[in-house]
């Protein structure tokens, strides 16, 4: 059952605070958003990231090695709907993530869908889908992220 006391922040503000961590790309706030034995998945095909971040402190060495490599610089998040679950705890969440590349200026535009629970005001589990061969793509490593692949059979 959530905890339902004025001091523990529901999956809203949490939504809120994760949003904000991505854009200043602070893998510290957005870790500490996190329940020690969360789990954030990545189910999505997404080269050069592992499938899932098992626990907060996987989560900050993972975002912040990802953030620290990526000429990425993300300047807005638009919200293009938030569904709740029935049980209070789980968000659907479509968005856009939209910034611009450090080291060509060139802008960019990612949709993602986060379907993220919140318990006791702490992240236990997200889903994570992002379109990697997009960010491949826009990164200019489409060619060899897809020679990378292999042949699958």
């Amino acid at each position: 059952m959530p905890d339902t006391s004025p001091s523990a922040p529901g999956p809203r503000e949490v939504l809120a605070r994760y949003r904000q961590a991505m854009l200043d790309l602070s893998a510290d706030d957005l870790a500490d958003l996190y329940a020690v034995d969360a789990v954030h998945e990545f189910p999505f095909l997404f080269p050069g990231m592992p499938e899932r971040y098992e626990g907060r402190e996987e989560v900050r060495a993972g975002y912040r090695a990802a953030w620290g490599a990526s000429p990425a610089r993300p300047r807005e998040i638009r919200e293009v709907a938030v569904h709740e679950g029935a049980d209070g705890e789980v968000l659907v969440v479509e968005q856009i993530v939209s910034g611009a590349f450090a080291t060509t200026g060139r802008s960019f535009d990612f949709p993602g869908l986060l379907v993220i629970r919140v318990r006791d005001g702490l992240i236990v589990h997200v889903r994570d889908y992002m379109d990697g061969l997009g960010v491949a793509h826009a990164t200019g490593r489409l060619t060899a992220v897809a020679a990378g692949l292999g042949d699958p059979s």
